[in-house]
């Protein structure tokens, strides 16, 4: 969705978020075996990928290898990043990627003629660019996960 106003831009992202290889999302449902009206937790579920690695050896099965050479896995890394427990951190997927834009954005030669700013926000990502001619383009995106 997008929206205008006099000096400013507003656009609203929403960003599908998919399981690294040999892992996948599983929502939470309430007791009565159906999705909460609110927020619901996404657990991070390890599948089977012997048969993957056995026939193309690029993925190491998260089920059958121990701890230590999953460590060099980059995958891996990510879900301690993004997770607690077992369980998708909304709050720190929203960190790590204001963080992978803010250091993206000074790579940019646009970085130079308008300014990010990083507005709060716990559960989605928020920034507003403002250029040399004070317009304001702001941009909020909305993390999900496919029932």
């Amino acid at each position: 969705a997008w929206r205008v106003h006099e000096n400013s831009i507003a656009y609203c992202l929403l960003i599908f978020v998919w399981p690294p290889p040999g892992h996948s999302f599983s929502l939470e449902l309430d007791t009565t075996g159906q999705l909460p009206a609110g927020h619901s937790r996404t657990r991070v579920v390890l599948e089977c990928m012997c048969s993957r690695e056995q026939l193309l050896g690029d993925i190491l099965c998260s089920l059958h290898h121990p701890d230590e050479k999953l460590s060099r896995d980059q995958s891996s890394s990510l879900l301690r990043t993004l997770c607690t427990g077992s369980y998708l951190d909304v709050e720190k997927t929203a960190g790590w990627v204001q963080q992978l834009v803010r250091s993206a954005w000074l790579l940019l030669p646009q970085s130079h003629h308008c300014q990010l700013t990083v507005l709060r926000s716990s559960r989605t990502c928020r920034f507003r660019l403002t250029t040399t001619s004070k317009l304001n383009i702001c941009t909020e995106m909305i993390f999900a996960v496919q029932q």
